[in-house]
């Protein structure tokens, strides 16, 4: 079990640890309420430096990018983040990933800590044909995730960039927390704003440390993982693993946005004719009309209790006060109002086919 570099002081703070992705992570500090609340209206820090990170560089990086990724990489300009994913060659997800402009010839891959060595044999099996250099610098790098409405005021002490003029998806290199060169990107997986703060392993106690400090007088708190989850579910941001995987297509993943057909990449050819003819199964939101909680594998039944589809991701919606939840149905059940049932243990659960986000803020 790997730890990161902030485990000890997870520990030091009471922080309920379990494995995940292969690293040792806080769950949970106070409980997933209160810490889902504090984000919501407040701010709060995530340790999130499990995650992958890769550097792509050379005459040819953009060129691998390009025929890895689904999103359209050349419309970056530098400072700016993009989010993509990774298909295979068989219509499913190899993993999401935000994509990072850092300058001419030179990408930082962010992509999910179970995934750093199938990402990084994936993508090198294409880099045979582009030669661009590539580094992982999983091993070397942390990541905080600062997220809330009252980041931007509890962090500006810290820098001498204005971070109000960071634009969602744009990032900035600059001072933090007395480190010289940070990447502070506006981006989360929260839904309440914030900021994502990447630097050296050796420099993020100072780093934690300091923002705690700038956020006293904000109410500043860590959060766990299982916040993190509760957050993004609200929001109806997919989890690789549970709602995208190797079998789920970006298409029926409700992800066509990020499935760009200017360019040639990755199994676009089946791609673009799956979104052209429309997929036969679609990702959907849904909330329980009653009382019940929605969990990842329980069955989602019609009125006549067949079974129609598997729910992905659930939970009781700390925000909404009502069981949400997200999976997979036929087309025909995917219209927003249609009604289905959760089969919670041996009841059969109405519920009802919502637009995302569930957290409209």
């Amino acid at each position: 079990m790997k730890n990161t570099a902030l485990t000890q002081t997870h520990e030091k703070l009471g922080a309920k640890m379990v494995p995940f992705a292969g690293y040792n992570m806080p769950v949970s500090y106070e409980g997933v309420n209160v810490e889902h609340e504090t984000v919501r209206n407040g701010v709060g820090v995530f340790d999130v430096s499990h995650m992958g990170e890769f550097l792509i560089s050379g005459p040819n990086a953009l060129d691998l990018i390009q025929k890895v990724t689904s999103n359209d990489a050349s419309k970056l300009t530098i400072g700016r983040a993009q989010y993509s994913c990774l298909p295979n060659e068989t219509g499913g997800i190899v993993d999401d990933l935000i994509v990072y402009k850092i300058k001419e010839e030179q990408y930082l891959l962010v992509v999910n800590a179970s995934n750093i060595e199938k990402d990084w044999e994936h993508i090198s099996k294409y880099n045979a044909d582009f030669k661009a250099d590539m580094r992982n610098l999983s091993e070397d790098y942390s990541l905080l995730a600062i997220q809330g409405p009252k980041a931007v005021e509890a962090m500006q002490s810290l820098t001498s960039i204005d971070l109000s003029a960071i634009k969602f998806y744009h990032f900035e290199v600059a001072d933090f927390a007395g480190i010289e060169y940070v990447i502070i990107s506006a981006t989360g997986y929260t839904g309440s704003g914030g900021f994502e703060i990447y630097c050296k392993n050796s420099e993020v106690q100072q780093v934690w440390d300091k923002v705690f400090e700038a956020g006293t007088d904000f109410g500043i708190k860590p959060i766990g993982l299982a916040a993190r989850d509760t957050l993004r579910l609200e929001m109806g941001y997919c989890l690789y693993g549970n709602d995208i995987n190797d079998e789920t297509s970006p298409i029926e993943a409700g992800l066509g946005w990020i499935t760009k057909f200017t360019k040639d990449f990755v199994n676009s050819e089946a791609l673009e004719k799956e979104k052209n003819k429309g997929p036969e199964r679609r990702l959907i939101g849904f909330e329980l009309d009653e009382r019940g909680i929605p969990r990842h594998d329980y069955d989602i039944v019609d009125g006549q209790g067949k079974k129609i589809g598997v729910v992905t991701s659930g939970t009781m919606s700390p925000s909404l006060g009502k069981g949400i939840g997200l999976g997979y149905v036929p087309a025909v059940f995917s219209e927003t109002g249609s009604k289905i049932h959760i089969q919670i243990r041996k009841n059969s659960v109405p519920a009802t086919v919502v637009k995302l986000p569930f957290y409209k803020g």
